[in-house]
């Protein structure tokens, strides 16, 4: 009787295509929320938006990175769970997979980080506003994207060591 279980390779494959579509639309979900995040100050009457602040600056600079690093493994992840084949065979795939995974998850966290650092303070003393709300949001998706991004990171270091090994 023969098995009818998919391999392991085309569950890992499948797992990385998605943690890689979710990644996806948490970091566009965040662009969204920080980019449109204004408000009103009440005593100048002066608008104040994302661009303001260097630290969203930075926030919005590392989300349109990882944004970009996820559409094209996205590709890649596509033409490889559609084919079976890599686009970048060889070691060169695997590795640029590993390092790239590595990086971005760092940008990703770095860029978190200083959003709910800055948040933090803008809130401390005076009640939570709009736009402090959407900052808020905006550094969670972006962690919860950084945690996807880190799982994906281990999928792609297992994937390194298969074939190295192999």
């Amino acid at each position: 009787m023969a098995d009818s279980s998919p391999s392991s390779t085309t569950v890992s494959r499948t797992a990385l295509l998605l943690l890689r579509v979710l990644t996806f639309i948490f970091l566009f979900i965040a662009l969204i929320l920080i980019a449109v995040a204004k408000q009103t100050d009440d005593n100048t009457g002066e608008k104040i938006k994302f661009s303001d602040f260097y630290t969203y600056r930075y926030m919005i600079s590392t989300i349109i990175i990882g944004f970009v690093y996820n559409l094209l493994q996205m590709g890649f992840s596509i033409f490889t769970v559609v084919s079976g084949n890599r686009v970048l065979s060889g070691n060169g795939g695997y590795l640029f997979d590993f390092f790239g995974d590595k990086i971005i998850s760092y940008f990703l966290i770095s860029g978190s980080s200083a959003g709910f650092g800055l948040t933090v303070e803008l809130r401390r003393g005076t009640p939570s506003n709009s736009f402090t709300d959407k900052a808020h949001a905006s550094a969670s998706l972006l962690l919860i994207a950084f945690l996807f991004t880190a799982v994906a990171s281990t999928f792609t270091s297992f994937a390194l060591s298969k074939k190295t090994n192999s």
